[in-house]
């Protein structure tokens, strides 16, 4: 078996080239995923960031909801930013009609709680577990998280909120690290992937 996991990217909306980008340079094969049958190829699952409900009519609308969150909840790693932060959460607070999500990390979430898109910022951000500076996060429509269950981590905060959270084999940023060029979250996510191989390998 080779050391080199093969990694999704939801491919429904979203920034998905830029985690493409960013999950090749932290050394794993990175494909698009837009149907169950790519879903099944996969050691794990970015995703990205885009517009939260539309992503989850898109995933019900190609089959894709149902076979994700079996996978989720059987283990498989996954990863989600910004919209994929909403995405993850068990609970949403305000969601939109018809508005679902995959769930697999106990935590409820505030959609757009950062402001308005001309309200974006970029925050230095120390996340737990990724070594060296701060990680530099691109806040977009950006959700954060008002709380978690006692089975999540929480890995960063700015300005006394909760940007980053991790659950078992589940993560989550409210913030966009594949925007920046810096590839370390990334880089934690492939690690995450990479032990979860080996685990299921012995």
């Amino acid at each position: 078996m080779s050391d080199t996991p093969v990694i999704g990217v939801l491919a429904l909306q979203g920034d998905v080239r830029e985690h493409l980008i960013a999950l090749a340079a932290a050394d794993a094969v990175a494909r698009e995923v837009r149907r169950p049958e790519e879903l099944a190829e996969v050691d794990g699952l970015v995703i990205p960031g885009g517009e939260s409900t539309t992503i989850s009519k898109l995933a019900v609308l190609f089959g894709v909801m149902e076979p994700l969150r079996a996978r989720v909840r059987a283990g498989m790693p996954v990863y989600g930013t910004c919209a994929g932060m909403i995405m993850l959460a068990d609970k949403i607070l305000d969601p939109r009609s018809g508005q679902e999500t995959v769930g697999g990390i106990d935590m409820i979430v505030r959609r757009n709680a950062f402001g308005r898109q001309n309200e974006s910022f970029e925050a230095a951000v120390d996340v737990k577990g990724v070594e060296g500076d701060a990680v530099e996060g691109v806040f977009i429509r950006a959700p954060w998280v008002e709380s978690v269950g006692a089975g999540a981590e929480v890995l960063a905060e700015h300005d006394g909120h909760i940007v980053a959270v991790r659950q078992g084999r589940a993560l989550a940023t409210s913030f966009h690290p594949e925007l920046t060029g810096d590839h370390r979250v990334h880089g934690l996510f492939v690690d995450m992937v990479r032990a979860n191989r080996t685990a299921e390998s012995l």
